[in-house]
């Protein structure tokens, strides 16, 4: 029994997104049909958008899914219809990299998350008016009524904490605790510096405040967020507009430099400043610079044991991580809603106009929400 469904389709590069009818094949017997409750946005998806990275038009996006189980595939047994689930990134479940609890390095991370089909080609949504139409982007495609995921990238969560809240954890959230937390191991006592204080920057700060970190310093141009990451526990803040430099600012504070790094915003500028910024055998972790970004750097200046480190979903195994931030935040240690603006689905062009201006920090789609 195939699935009606309303998406939003992105059909051409830079354009609006349109709403279409389309059609979801029955969940295969590894995958699963949700349906969804809400969906953040995320600079991922803009990215697609604009084509700066070039995952195949038309298509539905959308990746940090929140929803409800509506139907299993036969061989699913972790999840049963009316299950309250997160939807996160996919991976292939067989490579070195995802047996060895490095899901988000899949050999083949291309395929399962933008090349708009399963990984073995095939396309389970169609729609009459929107050509070749792509879906199963992250192995989800959450900006629609219903997705098809996979079983791999569903992961049950409470019912008692409200599904619009928790998409986010699914990618952005995820992937700055995780380079905090997993990737770069924060220690206890460490000193930290966060370029960017968007959702992952902030989901970063929070995450190096739970892992206990001496110094936490946050660098940005736009001052109310500055203020809002010392409000979630950064400890200094540099406003680098107007000419600062940063990396002087962040040595005013700890002379000696600091030894964690984190990039958020994929500007190279920041790379320059954040190694000119690093203690001797610190580390530089960064999530999104690509080959548009121009971030070059001269070695010679990491010859005192320093180290950079790309991070891709904060190395975070999805299943693990995301329990472990909504215990956080059950105990008040990870507040990521106060990140979080709402949006019908209908507004989706809004929001993400809404986020390219800087006027609301992580965006989340709602639904008309259904009965259990």
């Amino acid at each position: 029994m195939n699935t009606p469904a309303r998406a939003a389709v992105i059909e051409q590069k830079d354009t609006p997104f349109v709403m279409r009818d389309v059609t979801i094949d029955d969940p295969r017997p590894d995958e699963v049909l949700v349906r969804m409750v809400a969906t953040g946005i995320c600079a991922t998806d803009a990215h697609v958008r604009q084509q700066l990275l070039a995952a195949p038009l038309p298509a539905i996006l959308g990746h940090e899914g929140a929803g409800i189980v509506e139907r299993v595939g036969s061989t699913v047994t972790h999840l049963k219809p009316g299950d309250h689930v997160l939807l996160s990134y996919h991976s292939c479940g067989q490579c070195k990299p995802c047996l060895s609890a490095h899901p988000a390095y899949c050999d083949k991370v291309w395929e399962a998350n933008f090349a708009g089909a399963r990984l073995d080609g095939s396309i389970g949504v169609s729609a009459q008016d929107a050509g070749d139409l792509h879906a199963h982007f992250f192995g989800q495609s959450s900006f629609a009524t219903y997705a098809l995921a996979h079983q791999r990238n569903t992961i049950k969560v409470p019912s008692d904490i409200p599904l619009e809240i928790l998409g986010p954890l699914g990618c952005g959230l995820q992937t700055g605790a995780g380079a905090i937390l997993t990737a770069m191991k924060v220690p206890v006592g460490a000193t930290v510096a966060i370029f960017g204080v968007g959702a992952v920057g902030l989901a970063a700060i929070m995450a190096a405040k739970v892992a206990d970190a001496a110094t936490i310093i946050a660098i940005d141009v736009n001052e109310p967020r500055l203020e809002l990451a010392k409000e979630l526990g950064a400890t200094h803040a540099v406003n680098a507009a107007g000419g600062v430099d940063v990396s002087a600012a962040i040595r005013q504070i700890e002379q000696r430099g600091v030894e964690f790094v984190l990039d958020t915003s994929g500007r190279a500028a920041n790379l320059d400043a954040g190694v000119g910024a690093l203690a001797p055998l610190g580390h530089f972790g960064f999530v999104a610079f690509n080959a548009h970004s121009g971030a070059t750097v001269d070695v010679s200046r990491l010859s005192v044991g320093q180290t950079l480190q790309g991070i891709i979903q904060g190395d975070a195994v999805s299943a693990l991580m995301i329990p472990e931030l909504i215990g956080l935040y059950r105990s008040g240690r990870f507040p990521f809603d106060r990140l979080i603006t709402f949006y019908d689905f209908s507004e989706i062009n809004q929001a993400f106009d809404d986020v390219a201006a800087g006027r609301v920090i992580k965006a989340v789609l709602r639904f008309d929400i259904p009965a259990d």
